[in-house]
């Protein structure tokens, strides 16, 4: 029975049939003008939930075309990412891309949460870095820049995570800025070293700078940018993948092209959370530079 102030009692039963229960459930509910609402069947709560289905699908397939359609092949360059959101769409993010003055440009986002109110987070995220004019920017810039627009919105509770590294071909160098992200890991001659990179996610504090890593890559250098979901992926017996299962991927499969070295890695971290929840997003891009 669900009570008004000052009206009498009133009672709306809407009969449902949830897929775990073999019993249809009395939802109670009080319709704020006081007027008794006719009952919801079953068959209009599950077109009520195929919308919801549809509207997921949809909101997915535009997440997907927010990422790079292709990989990128460029001045001895070659990028390939895979992306895993562990519902419809998630909150992990990214692109890599040419700029007008030739230098490529690449970022990995994670947002904090999951599921719809992070997707569109990161909506906001590569809308704002897309809006922000690179070329020529350096790379600590651009996060300051994304910094101070994503507080200006003052969503509460929600941050962003996130890489941002700008590579010139003509000199071979990359500079890496990064903001609460594992990694990235250096990929040179069969070996493997994480870079420790600090900065504060931006979202939030002001005042917030960035630290940069410069790089002179040597041809046949490799670079993998990840997001937690990989690091943090657990087995059954509650075990990380971690740092050490990317670098073990590393060591079996050095010197494949990025698209197939990143479908090792998924396959690996598949085959070792078998029988287990998956619980945050993955997403991960190679790259490949062959001088």
């Amino acid at each position: 029975m669900v009570t008004t102030s000052g009206q009498q009692p009133l009672l709306v039963v809407a009969l449902c049939y949830a897929p775990y229960y073999t019993a249809p459930l009395a939802v109670l509910v009080s319709p704020p003008d006081g007027i008794m609402g006719s009952l919801l069947l079953p068959s209009e709560l599950r077109s009520i939930e195929k919308l919801r289905e549809q509207e997921l699908e949809e909101a997915r397939v535009i997440q997907n075309l927010m990422m790079p359609a292709h990989p990128l092949r460029l001045a001895g360059v070659t990028i390939s990412h895979q992306f895993h959101p562990v519902t419809e769409v998630g909150g992990d993010y990214l692109d890599y891309f040419k700029l007008s003055d030739d230098t490529i440009g690449l970022y990995v986002g994670d947002v904090s949460g999951k599921g719809l109110p992070a997707a569109l987070y990161a909506a906001l995220a590569v809308g704002t870095l897309r809006g922000i004019h690179k070329t020529g920017m350096e790379p600590d810039r651009v996060l300051s820049l994304l910094n101070q627009r994503l507080l200006l919105r003052g969503i509460p509770g929600r941050h962003s995570a996130i890489q941002y590294a700008l590579f010139d071909p003509a000199s071979a160098r990359m500079r890496i800025v990064s903001a609460g992200m594992p990694g990235p890991l250096l990929l040179r001659g069969g070996n493997s070293r994480v870079l420790h990179i600090a900065g504060m996610p931006p979202g939030f504090f002001s005042t917030a700078t960035y630290d940069e890593l410069s790089l002179q890559l040597e041809p046949g250098d490799s670079l993998l940018f990840f997001t937690d979901g990989l690091t943090d992926a657990r087995n059954i017996a509650d075990h990380e993948f971690g740092v050490e299962g990317i670098e073990d991927v590393c060591r079996r499969h050095a010197g494949e092209s990025p698209l197939d070295f990143l479908g090792h890695l998924f396959s690996a971290i598949q085959d070792f959370t078998t029988n287990c929840r998956k619980w945050d997003d993955m997403t991960a891009a190679y790259f490949h530079f062959a001088g």
